[in-house]
């Protein structure tokens, strides 16, 4: 790709005039070779290009932004579908029309400047024209981006009908967090697992290949509800591996093309940032609008058929502009989902169980660590906290019991024998859990619970209650005569002269052995 000296050489002395003029330089040069030569060194003063670009109308910076995002070059097809035509004239029409002062849009404003060039190039589909920007102009772009310049939302406030059912948001992520992290802890995570929580976790370091990071899972549990959240919204804005387009259950996603997750998301960022804070606003009108202004947010390239992309329902591949709806507008909606839940936006529908139709951008909503919160702890090992409670605790806690079904902020758990075992197996110690409950506890932990828990760590479960089957006769001798029989393999434990245990699987075999007894026995079930 040509450098901008190379660039400028290409062009008429007049269009370099008109670039000087546009800059604000007085050219010397009376041919276009040395023309080109002055203008590139003015052009390529920092100082003046920065300030140059950041002169420049919010729709011209944002084409600028997205055609160094796309290594300095994109289709010109798919360049002007989003940023408008170039109108073509000859070096005569253009001096007495003097389009440069009432461009027709983002792209010619850019040409006018200097700042976009069209040439051919070769690609995959063999020579095609591009709109391009010089490397080294393009390495002189300020940090700023394209959106923070936009002075307009887009789409428009949400209708009465738009926002009728609201759905606030909240900070339940954390608690989300806490389950799944104390889930896999246990080596039982949930079935199937929430693969964007898992996705959030692992780009905030939580998790890596699945597995809880010790010091991070301390310090994301331990931190207030407010600094936990914060966290994970700053990984996910950050996040290169976070991507939300292959988190859409409607889509199914082949192959080894790759998209840009964090600078769609980016993008998205900044146009949400310039609707009004607290006030609802329509989704299907902002999806409307980012089509129609900047269908390739999300394929700088303007690519719509290398992605293979299909329709999870019936198979279909949706390559093509025509499924923008379908794969681009679904990412749309996808990331207002985000926001909302990671506490940073309302939602709202028509009515409950349809579709978000409106949201709300707000400050996130956290709920305060409740550290001083006792749990309710019953003689029966069962054991109640509300989803305030410390996640830290609730994590240790839970690692010990049995999870029974949750309330909407109230987390069940009891303690048995078997749950117990199972936390031994993972070097938890009997003692370890009445320690918290005693720390934690509304008041004092009950008696039964504290003698069965400290009997467990000396000796284990002492009493066992078993689903069994039980083969009973009329008269001792005939259970003394099948136990001697080639039956006797099938038969368990002796539980008194007349019932006997049978072996699972066992029990046609010895149906059969009776019979041959000359006895016809059934099953009760």
């Amino acid at each position: 790709m040509p450098d901008l000296y190379h660039a400028l050489l290409q062009r008429d002395l007049g269009y370099l005039r008109i670039v000087a003029g546009m800059w604000g330089v007085e050219l010397e040069s009376q041919d276009a070779d040395s023309a080109a030569e002055e203008l590139a060194a003015a052009m390529l003063n920092r100082e003046l290009a920065q300030e140059m670009m950041e002169s420049l109308p919010a729709e011209a910076f944002a084409a600028l932004q997205t055609l160094a995002a796309s290594d300095g070059k994109i289709e010109w097809s798919a360049f002007a579908r989003r940023f408008g035509e170039i109108r073509e004239m000859g070096a005569g029409r253009r001096d007495r029309e003097r389009p440069h002062l009432t461009p027709i849009s983002p792209a010619e404003i850019l040409f006018y400047r200097g700042f976009l060039l069209k040439a051919f190039f070769d690609s995959e589909k063999g020579a095609r024209e591009f709109a391009y920007l010089p490397e080294d102009l393009r390495k002189l772009l300020p940090a700023e981006s394209a959106q923070e310049k936009t002075a307009e939302p887009l789409g428009r406030p949400a209708t009465p009908l738009e926002k009728a059912f609201e759905i606030p948001a909240s900070d339940r992520i954390l608690d989300d967090a806490t389950t799944l992290l104390a889930a896999l802890r246990m080596g039982t995570p949930p079935l199937p697992p929430d693969p964007a929580l898992t996705a959030l976790l692992t780009t905030a370091g939580i998790l890596k290949k699945g597995v809880p990071q010790a010091e991070k899972v301390k310090t994301f549990l331990e931190a207030p509800r407010a600094a936990a959240l914060d966290a994970l919204v700053e990984a996910w804005k950050s996040s290169e591996t976070f991507d939300e387009l292959r988190l859409i259950p409607s889509l199914i996603c082949e192959g080894e093309w790759k998209n840009q997750p964090q600078a769609a998301r980016r993008f998205l960022l900044n146009l949400v940032n310039a609707i009004p804070k607290n006030k609802w606003w329509s989704v299907p009108a902002f999806v409307r609008a980012v089509k129609e202004k900047y269908p390739d947010f999300q394929r700088p390239a303007g690519d719509y058929d290398s992605w293979f992309i299909k329709r999870a329902t019936d198979g279909q591949y949706l390559h093509g502009f025509a499924y923008w709806d379908q794969v681009d507008g679904a990412l749309i909606k996808r990331f207002i989902q985000t926001l909302h839940w990671l506490g940073l936006a309302d939602l709202a529908a028509p009515e409950a169980e349809r579709e978000a139709a409106a949201f709300r951008v707000a400050p996130a909503k956290v709920e305060p660590s409740a550290l001083n919160e006792k749990i309710a702890i019953g003689s029966d090992g069962k054991i109640v906290m509300s989803r305030f409670f410390s996640r830290a605790a609730r994590y240790q806690i839970s690692r010990f019991c049995e999870w029974e079904e949750s309330k909407t902020d109230e987390y069940q758990y009891r303690v048995t024998a078997r749950s117990l075992a199972r936390a031994q197996e993972q070097g938890l110690q009997a003692g370890q859990l009445l320690a918290l409950l005693v720390k934690h506890a509304k008041s004092a932990v009950p008696p039964a619970l504290a003698k069965a828990l400290k009997q467990w760590e000396a000796r284990g479960a002492e009493a066992q209650i078993k689903n069994l089957l039980v083969l009973r006769v009329a008269r001792p001798e005939i259970l003394d005569e099948l136990r001697k029989s080639k039956a006797g393999k099938f038969l368990g434990e002796l539980l008194s002269p007349t019932a006997v245990v049978v072996k699972r699987g066992a029990e046609a075999k010895t149906l059969t052995a009776l019979a041959e007894m000359g006895l016809f026995a059934e099953i009760e079930l």
